[in-house]
């Protein structure tokens, strides 16, 4: 169960960021599990998830079989959707399985004028280069 609560700062234009670098989902081919380093970024309109429920509602998708796409994507809709942000972006760094490493990436739009959106801080990977 994702959980919001009343933003105190509704009348600020500020940006909340979690950062989950021990996201687990399952292949929905192998069973086997895939890891991904998230980063979601928001702008909270009138609420803010409660963190407690963002964690145990990411930590559900370690029984989930779904693919990258879809689980990155998914998290960023559903967000919007308990949330209505003024502003949301998702980055999936999905650690290689099969040699090929895949990131997915989902915004809600163009971010409001006047918001701070710092880097992700993740790098591309790049092997054992």
């Amino acid at each position: 169960m994702l959980e919001r609560v009343a933003n105190p700062h509704a009348d600020s234009l500020y940006l909340a960021r979690f950062t989950v670098p021990e996201f687990t989902s399952l292949c929905p081919v192998t069973g086997q599990p895939d890891f991904a380093h998230l980063v979601i970024d928001y702008a909270p309109d009138q609420w803010i998830v409660e963190s407690k429920s963002l964690k145990l509602y990411l930590t559900s998708f370690r029984n989930h079989g779904a693919f990258h796409e879809d689980c990155t994507v998914a998290i960023g809709k559903r967000l919007v959707e308990t949330l209505a942000p003024k502003w949301l972006r998702i980055a999936g760094y999905w650690y290689p399985r099969g040699g090929m490493p895949i990131d997915v990436f989902w915004q809600t739009g163009e971010a409001p004028k006047g918001l701070w959106v710092p880097d992700t801080g993740v790098a591309a990977y790049r092997g054992r280069g």
